[in-house]
């Protein structure tokens, strides 16, 4: 498809933005956030999750380097304000901003970006464009100054909720933050954590859990017939509960379920589901 062909870029909502600048930016996040971000090059992006001392996942989101001293944060599930509030509770006497990016507007399509490629970020007109697609299903993200040039059409922001849950990144409500660690929600698919730099929020239970090999349960993309899927909501085989969908998107669900299980007939809240295969190729 030539980009005469392509499909306009379409408004995403509820994706928002944080932004980090100063001296101390990129050492605050590697302090602070799972993936290693000192290796990140200047216009690149990489997976990334902040972490509770417990190693927990409160957030995933992309993060960008703009500059030498400037990172951007791309929060898919929104929630900048409160993020930032937290963020700023760490910074003691290190040289940085932190500050909600209200002048930044997201918007997507279902194609091939123009300019980005993998993990390489574009400059493009009062922003930035980022290939956060695979070949199986190709995908644009753009981020610019101001309102995005084309509303979006219809639901949207659901149709690429469902995209997100194909590739298997995780869209976490407030009520799952805080609820799993990477390896149950997978995000060694995404490479958004490093077990070998330094210390960072719950880094030894990320590192041991690694290392020894001791996560029993992951995430699994469910289909779920004839009903949506909900955060939340109880996975059984033959009555017995075993385990918990942590990410939904219509009938499609990110459920974490047990490594090993018996054979049976998987159920979500009274509705029959089927495992699907996850779109590999996310990570950055």
């Amino acid at each position: 498809m030539s980009h005469l062909d392509a499909p306009p870029f379409l408004a995403l909502d509820g994706l928002q933005a944080v932004g980090l600048h100063g001296p101390d930016a990129v050492a605050f996040a590697q302090a602070q956030f799972s993936s290693d971000v000192a290796a990140l090059p200047v216009m690149h992006w990489q997976w990334s999750s902040w972490l509770t001392a417990k190693g927990r996942v409160i957030a995933i989101f992309a993060l960008l380097r703009t500059r030498e001293d400037e990172l951007l944060m791309l929060l898919p599930d929104g929630a900048a304000e409160w993020m930032a509030a937290q963020l700023k509770r760490f910074v003691f006497r290190r040289k940085l901003a932190i500050e909600v990016r209200a002048d930044l507007a997201a918007s997507a399509r279902l194609a091939q970006p123009e300019r980005a490629a993998g993990a390489a970020a574009a400059a493009i007109e009062q922003g930035w464009e980022l290939d956060v697609g695979v070949d199986a299903m190709p995908r644009a993200l753009r981020i610019v100054a101001g309102a995005p040039r084309q509303g979006a059409s219809g639901d949207f922001a659901g149709t690429w909720r469902q995209s997100d849950l194909r590739l298997g990144l995780p869209r976490l409500e407030e009520s799952q933050r805080e609820q799993w660690t990477p390896q149950q929600l997978g995000l060694d698919r995404l490479s958004a954590y490093s077990t070998h730099k330094g210390c960072y929020p719950g880094q030894e239970i990320v590192a041991r859990t690694h290392f020894l090999g001791k996560a029993k349960r992951a995430t699994q993309l469910l289909q779920v017939q004839s009903a949506a899927a909900a955060a939340g909501s109880q996975v059984s085989v033959a009555g017995k509960v075993i385990g918990t969908v942590a990410s939904a998107a219509g009938t499609l669900a990110l459920a974490v379920l047990p490594l090993e299980r018996k054979a049976g007939d998987l159920v979500v809240d009274g509705a029959a589901a089927t495992t699907i295969p996850v779109l590999a190729g996310l990570a950055r």
